[in-house]
């Protein structure tokens, strides 16, 4: 069940997410969103950590792709270490 409330935007541009939303949402201090606009539409979108599951899914996307482009562990391994500064 959706939960609808109205909230307003203050001289700064904040907006507060109403009580029930949050509760409802689950969402807590600190939580981040993607902010969309679209003519007079203003999405929020939680952003969260993906489950492990999703995480799998996407190392395994990655090695798949670094696959096809020809990239070797060894030069990840090598690009990471220059990236972090371990040359």
């Amino acid at each position: 069940m959706s939960v609808v409330a109205t909230t307003h935007m203050s001289s700064r541009g904040q907006v507060v997410i109403p009580e029930a939303v949050r509760k409802r949402l689950g969402l807590k201090e600190g939580a981040q969103f993607v902010v969309l606009g679209r003519k007079d539409v203003v999405v929020l979108k939680a952003l969260g950590p993906p489950s492990m599951a999703e995480f799998d899914d996407l190392i395994a996307e990655a090695r798949r792709q670094a696959g096809r482009a020809g990239i070797k562990r060894s030069e990840t391994a090598a690009a990471i270490a220059r990236v972090r500064g371990r040359r």
